[in-house]
């Protein structure tokens, strides 16, 4: 008898299948003496389409909300139904004897593994693969260790908890919100919320009102200092007059006495393994990467090049059983530019503390580190080098001793004024090593989404300095005193890592899902990036105004999030959960419905929809511009970046747009105005096959790449001049 293995990935697959001794390749699976090894494409089962309950809901009609299905229906996704249909098979082979799900180890994982059981009417027994990394040690270790199926049950309730509970308020909410307004307006369970913390800085910033201050400052005999009321003070003055006046007298007094020197030592211990939040906050401060980036970049050190462990993780911590291995990880990434820092720690024991390892704060996994597989730094790509960087070296920090240096704050009178400075000396770069001495390995020490009104305009912000030797009572001469004049700021936008800092602090989606989310509000046009800060748009902004107030709240999404979290452990009642979530549904369209606001598109355009003369909105996609029809019912769409030719201007030199005139088609040069007219077969009226050869003849695109094929396109060009 065989035991069958279902994976999430093809690729994934094919690794547990080489590892288990498959050797015989089919279409759909791999097979050897004791094993079958077969996948899903992600997921082959999901929930029923509105339509599929019945006909009539393929309209969107206001008066059919709410739809609330008495038992949500399961079915096989069209697109991968030829690899349902296979795993469908295999599952009935009389030789199979159990099953095990291979598939990651995580809530989505088990959904995806738990729908296809469900479908194929899985009867025999079945038990989990669960591990962290895809190293062929990892591997034969957890097959050595399968755990019964059962013990995954609450997962698998939380996991479909949380997929009926987004169908039934994304798809209520945003089909009300839709057929309302007669727009495409999308809200979600955990979307509306994410993008209601935007709106709301978006409103400081609107509301905010900047003011001038000014600051004082003086040059003192080998260091400067600055003014401040008293200890404790921003030494921020609202009165230009003050300012001067405070300025003169410490300019006029030319010697400021020691009234206070104080060195105290600090230390700061190094940062902690790497969640998925947080690598993904860093990756966007450090390399510009968005959160959607990181998550892919990282899947294929994890998958891949097998370099990183399990990166789904919500955890900063390592698991006391990982002890024995962590000299055996930094063996293997002890290459390149981490050979000396990581050498270093392998000649001595290595220093465990409650700060890397704590079996109470590791859940289903722990934190991010590299695996003991060897890395050939060469075989990477730029982007997943630069990101292996940042966890290798958070890595390597973990067992470098603290940040150690001394302190020294010093106030100096200057007659009933006083002036304050600070001096850092270094005692012990510890872990700041690893980063090199001066950088930060947590980016800034700011913040950026707490900056309000108050502090945002702190230019003054006093910087450490190399102070010359002083002694209580001394007397400094004072060589003049000056001002600076500065304005409040409002708060700052925010980038993707500040959001994913609130997104976490509100417990809104998990480590693995907000990538999604963000990704989904710029991709439904209510959101935008603008040089890396998160901006609402138009349509976002009124999005919000008109979505029920309870759904922006992120504390309600938190408040499910944590209840879902407690199913996963067993503690929840899924049944009362998913009945508040059809309570929430039913209320929110009746909301809608009663909503007595107007949506205005904020993209329309001047131009008019040829089949039915309403007016052209324009919309952003992956493409490029496209204007189509404000009226949903209509279908018309057009391109509204003009299609770039091959075909250089006499004049200039440049490529020319194609454009459609009552004549045919045309190459313009915008810049000259320089129009030649193209070849057009019916007068005019170009379909798109024709249109499609017209850009391949006249564009870079065209697939010619041999010599005849060069000729023959500088015949076309010769021929177009």
């Amino acid at each position: 008898m065989k035991s069958l293995v279902l994976a999430e990935k093809p690729s994934v697959a094919k690794e547990l299948a080489r590892v288990l001794g498959c050797g015989q390749k089919h279409k759909s699976y791999m097979e050897g003496p004791k094993y079958v090894v077969t996948w899903a494409l992600g997921h082959l089962v999901t929930l029923a389409e509105p339509e599929d309950y019945d006909p009539k809901y393929r309209n969107w009609n206001l008066e059919d909300l709410p739809l609330l299905p008495p038992k949500m229906n399961l079915k096989v996704m069209k697109e991968t139904s030829h690899q349902y249909k296979a795993v469908a098979q295999l599952c009935k082979r009389q030789d199979i004897s159990e099953l095990i799900i291979a598939t990651d180890a995580g809530r989505e994982g088990e959904l995806v593994a738990r729908w296809i059981m469900e479908l194929v009417h899985w009867r025999k027994p079945f038990k989990r693969l669960w591990i962290s990394s895809q190293t062929d040690k990892a591997i034969k270790d957890g097959f050595n260790s399968l755990k019964p199926g059962k013990d995954y049950d609450a997962l698998y309730a939380s996991a479909v908890c949380r997929a009926e509970a987004d169908w039934l308020i994304g798809l209520n909410v945003t089909r009300a919100l839709t057929t309302k307004y007669n727009a495409q307006l999308s809200a979600g369970r955990v979307q509306t919320p994410t993008l209601s913390i935007l709106m709301d800085r978006e409103r400081d910033i609107q509301q905010f009102q900047s003011k001038p201050y000014w600051t004082v400052g003086a040059d003192l005999d080998g260091f400067s200092a600055m003014w401040r009321e008293q200890d404790g003070h921003d030494g921020r003055l609202w009165s230009k007059e003050a300012a001067d006046a405070i300025a003169a007298a410490i300019g006029k007094a030319g010697s400021a006495k020691v009234e206070k020197l104080r060195t105290t030592e600090k230390s700061e211990p190094h940062p902690q393994a790497y969640d998925l939040t947080e690598l993904q906050r860093d990756a966007n401060k450090r390399l510009g990467f968005s959160a959607k980036q990181t998550s892919n970049v990282l899947q294929k050190l994890y998958e891949q090049h097998k370099l990183v462990t399990y990166p789904r993780t919500d955890s900063h911590y390592l698991s006391s059983d990982m002890v024995p291995t962590l000299k055996g990880r930094l063996e293997s990434i002890a290459v390149g530019p981490y050979t000396n820092l990581a050498r270093r720690l392998l000649r001595s024991q290595l220093p465990v503390s409650k700060r890397i390892v704590d079996d109470s704060k590791v859940t289903d996994h722990h934190a991010i580190i590299p695996t003991e597989q060897f890395v050939q730094l060469s075989e990477l790509s730029n982007d997943e080098r630069r990101l292996y960087d940042l966890i290798v070296r958070r890595f390597i920090s973990l067992f470098y001793p603290p940040y150690r240096y001394d302190e020294t704050s010093v106030t100096l009178a200057v007659g009933q004024h006083r002036l304050y400075a600070k001096g850092k000396t270094l005692k012990e770069a510890g872990w700041r090593e690893v980063y090199g001495t001066a950088a930060d390995a947590n980016g800034d020490d700011e913040d950026e989404d707490d900056s309000d009104g108050s502090i945002g305009g702190r230019g003054d912000k006093q910087q450490s300095q190399l102070l010359p030797a002083l002694a209580s009572g001394q007397s400094v001469a004072v060589k003049q005193g000056k001002i600076k004049e500065l304005r409040t700021l409002p708060p700052a936008r925010y980038t993707e890592a500040t959001l994913l800092t609130q997104m976490e602090k509100y417990g809104l989606g998990t480590p693995a899902t907000r990538a999604d989310i963000i990704e989904k509000l710029l991709s439904s046009d209510t959101i935008d990036r603008s040089q890396n800060r998160l901006v609402p748009t138009g349509k976002g902004k009124q999005l919000i105004e008109l979505v029920v107030d309870a759904l922006r709240s992120p504390e309600l999404t938190a408040k499910w999030e944590h209840e879902l979290e407690r199913i996963a452990q067993g503690k929840g009642n899924a049944a009362a959960f998913m009945k508040t979530i059809r309570e929430q549904a039913s209320k929110w369209v009746s909301e809608v419905i009663a909503e007595t606001k107007e949506y205005k598109p904020h993209n329309v355009t001047h131009s008019k929809c040829p089949d039915c003369g309403k007016p052209l909105l324009e919309i952003k996609g992956k493409r490029g511009r496209s204007l189509v029809c404000s009226d949903r019912e209509c279908s018309y769409r057009r391109s509204a970046d003009p299609v770039l030719l091959n075909k250089r201007c006499p004049q200039c030199h440049k490529k020319m747009e194609m454009h459609t005139g009552k004549a045919g088609k045309y190459a313009q040069c915008r810049p000259c105005n320089v129009i030649e007219m193209l070849e057009d077969k019916d007068g005019g009226r170009v379909n798109k096959r024709e249109q499609r050869k017209l850009v391949e003849q006249y564009s870079d695109q065209a697939p010619l790449a041999n010599s005849l094929a060069d000729k023959l396109r500088a015949a076309l060009e010769q021929k177009g001049e």
